[in-house]
């Protein structure tokens, strides 16, 4: 075949990225098929640029959208671009030429202080990496712990909460709360890479994965080198973490311990407060010595399922029975983000806010409808419209427009004039039996389409 043959048939490959075509087999698609050759050549970097690997890869990044890189390109633009460069990019890769861009460095407030550093690789290089992560997920995800859970397929958080309860159950009084300090950050690559050969033998995979990792950092016009960690934010970052921790829950399961990993948090449940303290020690120094990570001991310890926080979840437990809740500092960040959002200085319209608030709502009740506690659901949802009433009390700021407001709801004026010129704050007077027949529940909930909890 001519170099212009080849040069066709490699843009052809992504000409059909931008329609909704699907192939029905692509997503069944076997990596490992083409990872030999009939000779025992390794292919796996062929497996990589696979027509039907690279077709889902972008639908997954196309999905997941997210910021441009250092380049600027976006993700809209990404398909045009590869129609054009996708040949030489593609015989890069099967070369072992191709080399990623410095990500872009970006910082995230924790909510209990602290920040996370996020590095965003540009949208080829997520392509790139997400290509890779699917082929190394079809090797890799059969042999992972049956009580791991972060970034797998099929598995979500709400399964390692039921497997926690499920230990709880069974008598399990302590948890064994283990935290990886900075684990993104730290992980050792040469640990990594000879981890991943043991069963990676196409060399222009690991020489690829290995300048994913030392690509580098551009922060503030500067690019800084990195020598350690997977940084949170590429495709291929979750899995890498989970191939490093893997040798620990093996580890963990060996000594028969009862654990539940998500990603870099873990816990494990014990009997007794004295057996959690062994766990603790022994657990740690092997993370130390082995994996080369450092636990953070001031947010690791032994205690009780009912004061731990796991994933935003918690425990209610008596004689016989053990329900599913939400832990009290879930709650104050939820509590939190409500005031942000119906804070009555924000100067928005009440149906911009409760567009918002909706929002915020929906995705947050999608998570934690886990709970099995749900008697504090009233108050809550009566919570967040009374701070709705304040709001809208708060925009009219003369008193002749709250009286003339008040009568135009059905208020009588002896009342609306009595309650429209108070002195009393906006949010006392949200529980006034006279506001709340202005604006009574089903107002918010009916006529501007609030959405409650539950």
């Amino acid at each position: 075949m001519s170099v212009w043959q080849q040069q066709n048939q490699l843009e052809l490959d992504f000409g059909e990225l931008g329609t909704s075509r699907r192939n029905p087999s692509s997503e069944t698609f076997i990596a490992l098929r083409l990872a030999e050759s009939p000779t025992g050549e390794v292919r796996l970097m062929e497996s990589i640029c696979e027509r039907q690997n690279m077709h889902r890869a972008m639908r997954q990044v196309r999905r997941n959208g997210g910021a441009p890189g250092i380049d600027g390109m976006t993700v809209e633009q990404l398909p045009g671009y590869l129609r054009e460069h996708w040949w030489k990019i593609k015989a890069d890769l099967l070369a072992g030429r191709y080399r990623p861009l410095p990500v872009r460095r970006k910082e995230l407030d924790k909510p209990d202080g602290g920040v996370r550093l996020l590095g965003i690789p540009t949208v080829l290089d997520r392509l790139i990496q997400q290509a890779t992560a699917q082929v190394l997920t079809a090797i890799w995800e059969s042999t992972f712990s049956e009580y791991s859970f972060g970034f797998r397929p099929g598995r979500s958080p709400h399964e390692a909460i039921r497997q926690c309860k499920r230990y709880v159950e069974s008598g399990d009084r302590y948890v064994v709360e283990l935290d990886l300090e900075k684990f993104f950050d730290r992980v050792n690559h040469d640990r990594l890479m000879s981890r991943l050969a043991t069963r990676v033998h196409d060399k222009r995979v690991l020489k690829l994965i290995r300048r994913f990792l030392t690509c580098g950092v551009l922060i503030g016009g500067l690019q800084s080198p990195t020598v350690e960690g997977t940084p949170q934010g590429g495709p291929l970052s979750p899995l890498l973490s989970n191939i490093v921790l893997d040798e620990l829950d093996q580890e963990l399961e060996k000594r028969g311990l009862h654990f539940v990993r998500y990603a870099d948090d873990g816990v494990l449940f014990v009997k007794s407060k004295r057996a959690g303290e062994r766990v603790m020690r022994s657990v740690t120094r092997f993370v130390t010595r082995r994996l080369k990570l450092r636990v953070n001991e001031t947010k690791s310890g032994v205690t009780h399922p009912g004061w731990s926080k796991y994933l935003g979840f918690s425990f209610t437990s008596t004689v016989g029975d053990t329900r599913i809740r939400i832990h009290s500092k879930s709650m104050k960040r939820f509590e939190e983000r409500v005031r942000e959002l119906t804070a009555r200085e924000r100067g928005r319209s009440i149906g911009q806010v409760i567009a918002e608030l909706n929002g915020y709502l929906r995705g947050w009740w999608g998570y934690f409808a886990l709970s099995e506690t749900r008697s504090w659901l009233p108050s809550v949802n009566g919570w967040i419209i009374r701070r709705l009433r304040a709001y809208l009390w708060k925009q009219w700021k003369l008193p002749r427009t709250r009286v003339r407001e008040l009568m135009r709801r059905g208020v009588s004026r002896y009342r609306a004039v009595q309650v429209g010129n108070t002195r009393k704050g906006a949010w006392r007077l949200s529980k006034n039996g006279f506001v709340k027949m202005a604006w009574p529940n089903r107002y918010f909930t009916q006529t501007l389409g609030l959405v409650l909890l539950g």
